[in-house]
């Protein structure tokens, strides 16, 4: 139990430098659009997860998942030299597809809501209860 609330505190803090990191100091363009969304730390510390939300198409979020890998030994010793941890973790990229998802849905309930009113405005028109 006091272990995992250790990767929390260091996955939280991670996502935090990591965020600062990428935002202010990571000059190419093609992970400018990219938002740090979870952070998963291994038992052992040494292997990261970082999860990125990109806005953009398809070449846009695989050009953002290139950069971040590219730039992974930077941010890896930005990251070491901001927080005092024994080991310098390895960080892994991946794609955050939720929020995509969470438009998804959305769509879908707002067509969902625009039948319904369709449906109701056509039954006031016609007197049917």
């Amino acid at each position: 139990m006091i272990e995992n609330r250790r990767q929390d505190r260091v996955s939280a803090l991670i996502q935090r430098e990591l965020s600062q990191v990428i935002q202010r100091d990571v000059k190419d363009p093609r992970v400018a659009f990219c938002t740090v969304t979870q952070v998963e730390v291994s038992s052992d510390l040494k292997y990261v997860d970082v999860k990125v939300s990109v806005i953009g198409g398809n070449e846009q979020k695989e050009n953002t998942l290139i950069g971040l890998k590219s730039a992974a030994g930077f941010l890896r010793r930005e990251i070491s030299k901001r927080l005092s941890l024994r080991y310098s973790p390895e960080l892994r990229f991946s794609l955050d597809d939720s929020v995509d998802h969470l438009m998804k849905i959305d769509g879908l309930l707002k067509e969902i809501d625009d039948e319904n009113e369709a449906t109701e405005s056509s039954e006031q028109d016609t007197g049917s209860p």
